[in-house]
């Protein structure tokens, strides 16, 4: 049998082109296609991302940071309100790190997650004592401050800067482990090298901040946990997760822990329109927050006032209520106690006695205030009474 050998300029050209869309398929189908994966992302995030909010458009690290603490863990509209009274409460770092600790809580009083406001508060303070007042601006003095770790400090600093620095909060890390198909629980040191590994690969060189903020927007928005809308998404081409049907199963959850329960009994002292509470220790839940005074587990509610030095004319047990933490849940046994106006002595350290009509706009807790909201009415009533025996009432815990 003969072989023809065919040359020519024409078979040349065939034999450039085919490899050159071999190429171009090879690369387009690659979940690493860097300059791909970030332009689509940069194109999609200055049409349809996030756009207008408040700490947008701006090179202020001290407003960058507050920011990012504030949206740890918590949704942008939920942020917004409490963003806006904070800075305009203290609108520098040495206004944040000269504030009292107290006036501090009360403005993050409902934002939840309250180890946030005091590292903030010692974050301030630690700016002002080692760098002079003024923020930085490298990665890794960022995060050496307070409350501050890898993925926050380099926002702040890809924000404030422009300079390419590899973030990896939680919507990062779903975006990231669907798009290259990286699987096993998110929380192993493994899968959290690779994420990492895979973010730094795919920053840009230019318009970093859109590139940031448009990871942050597609995790929150359309690469959403549950029911992802892929066929909006700027990189579904080569998504590993949608072109293997694998968006429910990545990325992988978090290893198994079993759920913790705690119980406290509260006693919630009332006595003319005023309920006394306590301040909760730092550091620890509520830390630095005031709350009704707390005991163990089937502590009796005679001998808890006893231990307060309040003579009950009254307790009636309240509704039980849950309120859930990041690694358990507390589960509180109220009691309602009225007692005597000749009980309203001076408390131990530590202690308050507040018009129940202000529990709103103290440094508490959000369950104890929607306890407290519930018997508004009794204290409207006690409080009337009160007016007309001119007795008088201890400093709410806040600053005016």
């Amino acid at each position: 049998m003969r072989i023809l050998k065919v040359t020519g300029p024409a078979v040349h050209r065939s034999i450039l082109h085919s490899r050159a869309v071999l190429h171009s398929r090879a690369r387009s189908q690659s979940p690493y296609n860097v300059k791909a994966f970030s332009r689509r992302l940069i194109d999609w995030q200055k049409v349809h991302g996030r756009h207008g909010l408040p700490w947008q458009g701006t090179r202020d690290p001290y407003r960058l940071w507050l920011s990012e603490i504030m949206l740890q863990q918590t949704q942008v509209a939920t942020v917004i309100p409490y963003y806006e009274r904070f800075l305009a409460r203290f609108p520098d770092v040495a206004a944040l790190a000269g504030a009292d600790p107290g006036e501090v809580m009360r403005l993050w009083s409902g934002l939840g997650y309250y180890a946030r406001a005091r590292n903030l508060h010692g974050a301030a303070r630690r700016v002002v004592e080692t760098h002079g007042g003024r923020f930085p601006l490298q990665v890794d003095a960022v995060a050496d401050l307070p409350g501050i770790g890898r993925s926050t400090a380099a926002a702040i600093v890809a924000f404030a800067t422009g300079e390419p620095h590899a973030i990896l909060d939680g919507n990062v890390k779903r975006v990231l482990a669907r798009h290259a198909g990286i699987a096993g629980p998110v929380d192993s040191s493994a899968v959290i090298a690779r994420l990492w590994e895979t973010a730094q690969s795919r920053l840009p060189r230019r318009d970093v901040e859109a590139y940031t903020q448009g990871l942050m927007d597609l995790g929150s928005t359309l690469c959403s946990r549950t029911s992802p809308d892929c066929g909006r998404c700027p990189v579904r081409a080569d998504c590993v997760a949608r072109r293997e049907g694998r968006t429910d199963e990545l990325p992988g959850p978090k290893a198994a822990r079993a759920a913790k329960l705690r119980r406290a009994v509260w006693l919630v002292v009332i006595a003319g329109g005023r309920v006394l509470l306590e301040q909760r220790p730092a550091p620890g839940i509520w830390g630095g927050l005031w709350s009704f005074p707390a005991f163990a587990e089937g502590m009796d509610p005679r001998e808890a006032c006893a231990s307060l030095g309040v003579a009950p004319v009254s307790i009636d047990p309240l509704p039980n209520l849950r309120h859930a933490f990041t690694h358990f849940t507390l589960e509180a046994t109220p009691f309602r106690v009225r007692v005597r106006r000749t009980s309203l002595a001076a408390g131990e350290p530590g202690r308050r006695w507040i018009g129940m009509v202000d529990a709103q706009d103290a440094a508490l807790p959000a369950p104890v205030k929607r306890l407290l909201a519930t018997l508004a009415p009794e204290a409207s009533r006690s409080g009337a009474a009160r007016a007309g025996t001119g007795a008088g009432s201890r400093a709410a815990p806040r600053r005016r």
